[in-house]
């Protein structure tokens, strides 16, 4: 039986540090004691994508650290201004898949929803950091359009909602949707793909676990957490919270240079995550978007270090390494010899 730590909730705190998350690229450089040389470069990077980091979330950062693989998250760097051959603004082909305003449906049974276009935090390596949310959002008339092209769907059995982060989105909002979806026979599941619970985990307070609570469809949680030292407490309690109100726990990671691609990080962030009731889903091969090259970890490298991890973990703590390609009908595995990494047949796909 799960129970609830006794964590007070506080409705309405995370708004508040959300507004008073660290924007200022000098304030960040100050708070951790890093090198005023960095200034100028951190300046021209958030010029073309903002910087946006939760004080909760630069607290776990080491002071002093440039390298330090949380800040290496959130920091703008001179990097990300260089051009690249392959780095596109829509990498996963996501306006290519567009049916409605938002609704996105690139596999069978299952419909993504841009519930918002904002986050609690800017991450860098972003593969939607380029993504037209003024006009592709699909909250923007309260779901009515995005509920219509569902309805249309009778094979569409799950729901995703994404972003952006569908928990910025207050239980009011949340709730016209999940009374909307009770009326379509065929949608079976509900799932959130948020990163709120690890950067501002004052966001799972008592109202949006009543949300979970009473939503009549089974609810699957894929959160996102990169390294072990993201789990602190706070965030372990409030992830135990959402275990205890019946919600389902993944996790996806994407495979970052200077963050994660050693195999004892990728070791502790499994155990970390299953300590904390989350079990590992996916472990993304960086998706090329725009000003994000100086992430990219080789796919070879990448298929050595799960088999590390494979090596000294169980098995049901070893993620997936996949890979999203335009038009294919899912994430695709990746596997290979030493030189010549390749997906596997689309047939033996794994699904989204």
């Amino acid at each position: 039986m799960i129970t609830c730590p006794a964590v007070p909730s506080q409705p309405g705190d995370w708004r508040r540090q959300l507004a008073a998350a660290i924007r200022d690229p000098a304030e960040l450089l100050g708070v951790l004691e890093l090198d005023p040389g960095l200034l100028p470069a951190a300046r021209r990077a958030a010029a073309r994508f903002p910087l946006l980091v939760p004080r909760a979330y630069a607290a776990r950062m080491r002071r002093g650290d440039p390298a330090d693989p949380l800040l290496r998250q959130v920091l703008p760097l001179e990097a990300e201004l260089e051009d690249r051959a392959g780095y596109v603004s829509d990498p996963v082909g996501d306006l290519a898949a567009a049916v409605a305003p938002g609704v996105l449906s690139k596999y069978d049974g299952r419909v993504l929803l841009i519930a918002s276009g904002t986050c609690a935090i800017n991450c860098r390596y972003c593969f939607r950091r380029e993504y037209p949310y003024a006009e592709q959002r699909a909250a923007a008339d309260d779901w009515r359009t995005a509920l219509a092209a569902i309805r249309r769907d009778p094979g569409c059995q799950e729901v995703i909602l994404s972003g952006g982060d569908p928990l910025i989105l207050t239980e009011r909002r949340l709730a016209v949707l999940g009374e909307a979806l009770r009326t379509v026979e065929h949608v079976r599941r509900l799932r959130l793909h948020t990163r709120l619970p690890v950067v501002l985990p004052a966001r799972i307070d008592d109202p949006l676990l009543a949300w979970l609570g009473g939503l009549h469809l089974p609810t699957v949680m894929v959160l996102h957490v990169n390294h072990p030292r993201e789990i602190d407490r706070p965030v372990r309690d409030a992830l135990w919270r959402l275990r205890a109100a019946g919600v389902t726990l993944l996790n996806q990671s994407v495979l970052l240079r200077g963050v994660n691609d050693d195999r004892d990080t990728l070791c502790g962030l499994s155990e970390a995550l299953f300590d904390a009731g989350v079990l590992p889903y996916y472990l993304h091969l960086l998706d090329p978007v725009r000003g994000t090259a100086h992430f990219d970890v080789p796919a070879n490298r990448a298929v050595e270090l799960v088999e590390q991890a494979a090596a000294r973990l169980p098995g049901y703590l070893v993620p997936r390494l996949v890979r999203e390609r335009p038009g294919a009908a899912a994430k695709l595995p990746v596997g290979g010899c030493a030189d010549n990494v390749t997906p596997v047949a689309e047939g033996l796909a794994v699904p989204l």
